[in-house]
């Protein structure tokens, strides 16, 4: 009897030293995978399964050389570090009034990038495409032209505007554009006028009523399956090969609109100015400033007796000037709206490659080049 007792004693000892042997080894395995995600030596993923594939929609590429960056990833927007929540959520593309009464728009610095395009009458507009827009009070909020619809469109970007005209409402339709729009009866649930300002430059919209919106729409908030990020980043920032000094940059759209950049050389940055002042964010009070400045050269026309302008922007390419850190190199860009691809390309004909930081990008008539002064 005490013989089998110790026998089975024995037994039980061994398997519970086992159990501990194999739990132990099994924690040891999630340590040294986890730490493997990060060696300094390249490593191989599994690719995935056929149903997982088909699963995924945007996966972010982790480097092992950014251990200290865990839980992010790199903005499609801004090639800055942001948290994989943001960086893989779509981002919204605002547009902002730009008339001289609310020129210091509320809310607009929040824009990785911001566009400007000119519009009738010689003022501008400018659409900022952002991912991380917060807050109550974002705007004014204008009405759309069907080449902001095209812009947005190059980001898979939620759309959000104030009215559009029947050429933005075609373009709105045929790209099939996920929009939030203060004419529809999204509008007072997305937008509110602001009583102190004189119509139309008073309608804002706030974070929580354009999420709102987008849940009543049933919009998808993540990147679509297979979205190929607009641009390609430096990892540092990085000076341009390139003799050609812009410590100035002056745009002019019209006697009405006519914004300049000065460069600082400090912060590497452009600082930009309009209407006989600094450009203001007027929920912060700084100035807008951008590491990127591209000019892209477009054939632009008027489509109607309203003074209405179009771009050939459809199946088109031209040239331009990729701006950065104090110097300038020319550039050239090509576009497939059917195929929602937007691409800018270097000298020697290589993609463009740009510095992590905000990007201002004007679309700018190609027949006018002579309005863009560079000092």
């Amino acid at each position: 009897m005490k013989r089998l007792v110790y026998y089975v004693l024995m037994i039980l000892t061994m398997l519970l030293m086992f159990g501990c042997k194999k739990e132990s080894g099994f924690n040891g395995s999630v340590i040294q995978d986890y730490q493997d995600q990060f060696d300094d030596e390249a490593k191989v993923t599994e690719q995935p399964s056929e149903a997982t594939a088909s699963q995924a929609t945007v996966t972010p590429t982790i480097s092992p050389e950014d251990a200290n960056h865990d839980g992010m990833m790199r903005s499609y927007l801004s090639g800055l570090w942001v948290p994989i929540e943001v960086g893989t959520s779509r981002p919204y593309a605002f547009q902002f009034s730009n008339f001289k009464t609310v020129s210091n728009q509320w809310g607009i610095s929040q824009a990785d990038i911001v566009y400007e395009c000119i519009v009738e009458g010689g003022i501008t507009r400018l659409l900022g495409i952002g991912e991380n827009y917060n807050g109550d009070r974002i705007g004014s909020t204008r009405s759309s032209r069907h080449y902001f619809v095209s812009i947005a469109d190059e980001y898979d970007a939620i759309y959000i505007h104030y009215g559009k005209t029947k050429y933005a409402t075609a373009k709105i339709k045929a790209l099939g554009i996920d929009n939030l729009d203060g004419e529809t009866g999204i509008g007072t649930t997305v937008f509110y006028r602001d009583k102190s300002l004189k119509a139309p430059h008073n309608a804002f919209a706030s974070l929580d009523g354009i999420l709102k919106g987008i849940k009543q729409k049933g919009y998808e908030t993540k990147y679509k399956e297979g979205y190929d990020p607009h641009y390609t980043f430096y990892e540092e920032d990085t000076d341009l090969a390139s003799n050609n000094a812009v410590n100035q940059l002056s745009i002019k759209f019209s006697a009405y609109t006519t914004p300049n950049f000065e460069y600082n050389a400090t912060d590497k940055l452009y600082y930009r100015n309009q209407f006989n002042g600094a450009h203001k964010d007027s929920l912060t009070g700084e100035q807008l400033r951008f590491k990127n400045i591209i000019v892209q050269f477009v054939k632009e026309w008027d489509i109607d007796k309203n003074d209405y302008q179009t771009m050939d922007l459809e199946n088109a390419s031209g040239s331009g000037y990729y701006i950065t850190n104090g110097k300038m190199i020319n550039i050239t860009w090509k576009k497939n709206e059917a195929n929602r691809v937007m691409r800018y390309y270097d000298e020697s004909g290589e993609e463009l490659t740009i510095n992590p930081g905000k990007t201002y990008i004007t679309l700018f008539p190609r027949d006018r080049t002579e309005d863009i002064k560079v000092n």
